[in-house]
């Protein structure tokens, strides 16, 4: 697996974050609004303390105000080509969500950290959507949704959405991976020790360029799929709403219930997680946003 450096910092910085949403705030599901007011100062303040300017975009969602969070490296020569990172900070109620989804969120703080400084030709934003999870979820007051359609709204120029969505939980164990189709296991490995890459047929293109990237910083194993969103799971997370837009856009996952055994229940804890392999994806997806944004 590759080494850097700074693999011991990035992998603590991501520790730091899951530990900080999943433990010392705990479960932030749309019912625990103190919850979520902490998490948005916590996003905030380290975007903050990297050097962004740190917008809001508030809603109204059953008679309460929601918030998405949005930073960006503004593009020098056509910023208003865009390429969006997301991930969403809201969990089921009663869940920690270590995996679900504070290692997205992780990730995301971490690779506005390493590109903060960078000088790109397109602009770079990095989203924390709220609502990912039911009773909002495929609807249109999703955090992720909301964006998507105010982007559309606006005329801008998504190149393509990369949305973080469970990327921590990784084993060696044979059998521990599973999926939404029998045939599915003939084709892909049976641990679950990679990382993935999941896109409808549209975003075909995307994702392989993506994949291309991706493998030039890491020996991660990666593994990708573009198909049908009839397909269970391909479509469950924030890169839905971005699809229903005509967006590229593609969900990066560890498969989630389909590999981890914690999913949505109170064992979802930062100790269950493997950073050494999230501070991989990290690496990975940096290297994809450099390529991308500079092309």
């Amino acid at each position: 697996m590759h080494r850097d450096p700074s693999d011991t910092k990035m992998q603590d910085n991501l520790k730091k974050t899951v530990t900080a949403l999943s433990k010392d705030i705990g479960s932030r599901s749309y019912l625990q609004r103190e919850s979520l007011t902490k998490v948005v100062h916590y996003i905030a303040g380290e975007l903050t303390q990297y050097g962004y300017d740190v917008s809001l975009q508030s809603y109204k969602a059953q008679g309460v105000i929601y918030k998405n969070l949005i930073a960006e490296v503004k593009g020098s020569g056509s910023p208003e080509r865009v390429i969006l990172v997301g991930a969403h900070y809201d969990t089921v109620t009663g869940t920690p969500g270590a995996d679900d989804n504070a290692s997205g969120i992780a990730g995301l703080l971490e690779l506005a950290r390493l590109l903060r400084k960078h000088s790109f030709r397109k602009t770079v934003q990095f989203v924390a959507f709220t609502l990912e999870e039911p009773p909002f979820f495929k609807t249109e007051l999703m955090g992720s949704y909301v964006y998507a359609k105010s982007l559309n709204e606006k005329n801008v120029a998504i190149e393509g959405v990369l949305c973080l969505e469970m990327i921590g939980y990784f084993t060696e164990e044979p059998g521990s991976q599973h999926f939404p189709l029998p045939f599915l296991g003939l084709l892909y490995p049976d641990k679950g020790n990679f990382i993935a890459l999941v896109s409808n047929l549209k975003s075909k293109r995307f994702l392989l360029r993506v994949k291309d990237a991706f493998k030039k910083a890491t020996d991660l194993p990666l593994e990708t799929l573009s198909t049908f969103s009839i397909i269970p799971g391909v479509d469950f997370s924030d890169h839905w709403s971005f699809w229903e837009f005509g967006y590229p856009a593609l969900m990066v996952t560890d498969t989630g219930f389909y590999r981890n055994p914690n999913y949505h229940s109170s064992c979802d804890t930062p100790e269950t997680l493997n950073y050494e392999c999230m501070a991989e994806v990290v690496s990975g997806l940096k290297s994809v946003i450099e390529e991308l944004a500079r092309d």
